[in-house]
């Protein structure tokens, strides 16, 4: 008997099943406030020098840029009882007594004076966010396979919490930024368990609709966070009311059970009895339930119990060739994901339309990508699906080349459609990372994976800076990388209709099936040949 055997008899897809993935998903709507809350608490609004202080009262002017703007870092340099300069070819000066800020939002860029000289810094502010989830993924993927799942996800979502609202609070740019840090490694840590918890509570034919259906709760997040960034104008206010409800969600943890593989994988037979006599009971199977012993789990699961007694880590994932190819196709189409996304995401400023509706509009995307993405998924083949987002994803990216900033419009279009592949991409490798590592390793894996989106979600800000040496280079890297890692998503192993593996030598003995089966057509061509040779006039 497996471990899915054992859950149908429980009840596979019943009333727990439904609470357990709105419990898991209903968090996930604040996900994509943090993650995409700089767009808006981080936004740098039209400006120019403040007159110094013994200025004559008047018309302050302002010299012009070579675009025949105002200055945003300069002005004409001041004398006491002179006249105001009028010509472009005055002495000028930095701005000395600091700018003057038009709009009503009040971001960490008017606060901290992020512009000019600065400007970097509100760059880094984001990166160190990035890094908080890079270091996340691998950290607390090692603490989910050693203390459990749901203990993680219960500190991670206390964690966001607490460094969410000290982010609200932080007197200076650099408290700020670790606290933003903190928020990231949380997020990966709520990130990890989710998944996890998602596809092992789930019979394989819900999967895909299970986590599809989460998917979407990051997308109506990305609504609410528009919403509530046009009624809250403060950033601090802002950044306080997306970190509160974690402490809520903290509690209604507690009625997330933990994962019944990890537990009888850990040795952990009698809480995994009970756990599973009481979903049991919530399925309307009580007897079912009742008819599980201790001796019958450890019975039947023998081969799995006895493969988890070895310690796995890091290195089994490069030791063992199925799993390093795994790990290496896997770890290039979460990095072209990663580093993809946040390049258009993060860019909404860059478009010239409005923040708001921009914001609106990429979350709208969302909606029928990740919906095409679960029926592509459900019929296709994951492998498949994942190879063709990123190829389409990389192809819009290296269209805007070609496209002129004089049409907005154009752009506009070919980047919502670029993020939509993008977000179902990502749909797609939480789904498919999950289902592709076995049990023993399947937490790791997914924080190994994980660490590769992020370091492309860091890396993806300096790449622009590559467009101040000409404004197609950071097009050309964000589209080929893009294409490159939708290439080696054709090289993993198919998941669809698949049980989940539980350890290294189920995947092993999946990865000689497919070579099996690729090898049995051979000799029928073979066989077929030999007649027309030797039947032939001599």
């Amino acid at each position: 008997m497996t471990f899915s055997e054992i859950l149908d008899r429980v009840g596979s897809m019943g009333p727990f099943q439904y609470l357990h993935v709105t419990l898991l998903a209903l968090p996930v709507l604040g996900i994509a406030n943090h993650n995409l809350l700089q767009i808006f608490t981080a936004t740098t609004p039209a400006h120019h020098c403040r007159p110094p202080p013994n200025a004559s009262i008047g018309p302050w002017v302002l010299p012009l840029d070579p675009n025949g703007k105002p200055e945003k870092c300069l002005r004409f340099m001041h004398l006491p009882n002179a006249s105001l300069p009028n010509d472009t070819q005055a002495a000028t000066e930095p701005c000395l007594d600091g700018w003057i800020y038009n709009g009503t939002r009040d971001t960490i860029v008017t606060e901290w004076d992020l512009v000019c000289s600065s400007n970097k810094l509100k760059e880094m502010a984001q990166s160190i966010f990035m890094a908080g989830i890079l270091i996340g993924g691998p950290v607390f993927g090692e603490l989910s396979d050693r203390f459990g799942r749901k203990p993680i996800l219960t500190w991670s979502y206390l964690m966001l919490a607490a460094s969410g609202s000290g982010a609200a609070f932080s007197p200076s740019l650099p408290v700020y930024m670790i606290f933003r840090f903190l928020c990231g490694c949380s997020i990966s840590g709520i990130s990890l368990s989710t998944v996890i918890l998602n596809v092992e509570w789930v019979p394989t034919s819900m999967r895909a609709i299970s986590s599809t259906l989460i998917g979407y709760c990051y997308t109506i997040g990305q609504f609410v966070l528009s919403g509530l960034a046009y009624v809250i104008p403060q950033w601090r206010w802002l950044q306080l009311t997306v970190s509160v409800p974690f402490f809520i969600f903290s509690l209604l943890s507690w009625w997330v059970p933990e994962s019944i593989r990890w537990l009888v994988l850990s040795g952990k037979f009698s809480k995994a009895l009970k756990t599973l006599k009481r979903v049991a009971t919530f399925n309307g199977k009580k007897e079912e339930g009742e008819k599980l012993t201790t001796e019958e789990l450890k019975f039947n699961l023998q081969k799995d119990i006895t493969s988890a007694k070895v310690k796995y880590g890091l290195s089994d994932l490069l030791r063992v060739s199925i799993l390093r190819r795994v790990t290496f196709c896997l770890s290039l189409a979460w990095f072209s994901t990663g580093f993809a996304y946040y390049s258009l995401a993060m860019g909404v400023e860059e478009f010239g339309v409005n923040i708001y509706i921009l914001q609106v509009i990429f979350g709208g995307v969302d909606i029928p990508a990740k919906f095409i993405t679960i029926l592509s998924i459900s019929y296709l083949g994951r492998r498949i699906t994942q190879g063709f987002l990123l190829l389409l994803a990389g192809g819009a990216i290296l269209a805007l080349i070609f496209v002129s900033s004089e049409m907005p419009l154009v752009r506009t279009t070919l980047a919502v459609f670029g993020k939509g592949c993008l977000s179902g991409s990502f749909s797609c490798l939480f789904l498919y990372t999950s289902e592709l590592y076995p049990t023993v390793l399947r937490q790791t894996g997914m924080g190994v994976s994980n660490v590769w989106a992020r370091v492309g979600s860091m890396i993806a800000p300096l790449v622009k800076i590559t467009g101040e040496v000409q404004p197609f280079i950071p097009n050309v890297i964000f589209g080929t990388m893009a294409l490159l890692g939708g290439s080696a998503a054709f090289f993993l192993l198919e998941t669809l209709n698949r049980p989940l593996p539980e350890t290294i030598e189920d995947i092993q003995d999946w990865h000689q099936q497919v070579k099996k089966a690729k090898q049995e057509p051979e000799p029928e061509t073979a066989s077929q040949t030999i007649p027309l040779k030797t039947g032939g006039p001599k």
